[in-house]
């Protein structure tokens, strides 16, 4: 049963350069600043664990925009040629659109903005904050690639936590190469006992826990 206090998600069409994508919005009342997601390869804004975060994210009065990085067509030949999904400058330039979107839109405009990344959708966020560094006020990174954004990582400039599941070695090696290279504060979070997709009981739990202390401290000074 859907609790009756929970802010209803609105959908949005977020258009620019001519494109369209397809967005859940969330706004809590009142809302201490917006999150933006940014999904990982072959997801959508329909991610199950995205989603999961994103409403532990409203709970505590954080607006969140959960969006496509791809079109429809662009999904479509996405599953049969999986051309898209690492095409990290694609994915970078989609969300910067959509913080500039973000930032013009009646409902968001006068939020601070978070940027919360899993697997390539990281890259993209660390990209995007990178380009956008008067806009992005913080970034999270749910067992992220973040080494897909090695060259932007000295520009970026929102403090930026880097979560990684302890069971993860590969990644956490990715990510500590990608930490060195972060110039702003940052931090590492591995949880223990978590695998890559943190589908262990609990973990990702952890994981949201983690993103709203990081998002509150930062959009909302709290």
């Amino acid at each position: 049963m859907t609790n009756p206090a929970s802010p209803a998600s609105i959908d949005v069409s977020i258009t620019f350069e001519e494109i369209s994508l397809n967005g859940s919005l969330v706004i809590p009342e009142p809302a201490k600043g917006l999150v933006v997601f940014a999904h990982g390869s072959g997801s959508s804004r329909f991610s199950q664990r995205n989603r999961f975060v994103a409403e532990f994210l409203n709970e505590a009065g954080l607006a969140t925009l959960l969006f496509d990085l791809l079109t429809s067509e662009e999904e479509d030949i996405d599953l049969r040629t999986r051309e898209f999904r690492f095409n990290i400058d694609l994915l970078t330039d989609r969300l910067i659109g959509v913080i500039d979107w973000a930032r013009q839109n009646a409902q968001t405009a006068g939020f601070p903005i978070g940027l919360f990344g899993a697997s390539t959708g990281a890259a993209a966020a660390l990209g995007a904050a990178a380009a956008r560094t008067s806009r992005v006020a913080a970034v999270v990174s749910r067992g992220g690639r973040p080494d897909l954004a090695l060259r932007h990582l000295a520009q970026v400039r929102a403090p930026t936590l880097l979560i990684v599941g302890g069971k993860d070695s590969v990644v956490i090696e990715l990510n500590q190469q990608a930490a060195a290279k972060l110039l702003v504060r940052h931090r590492l979070e591995i949880v223990p006992g978590a695998t890559h997709l943190f589908e262990e009981p609990g973990k990702l739990e952890q994981v949201a826990e983690l993103t709203r202390d990081w998002f509150l401290h930062y959009l909302a000074g709290s």
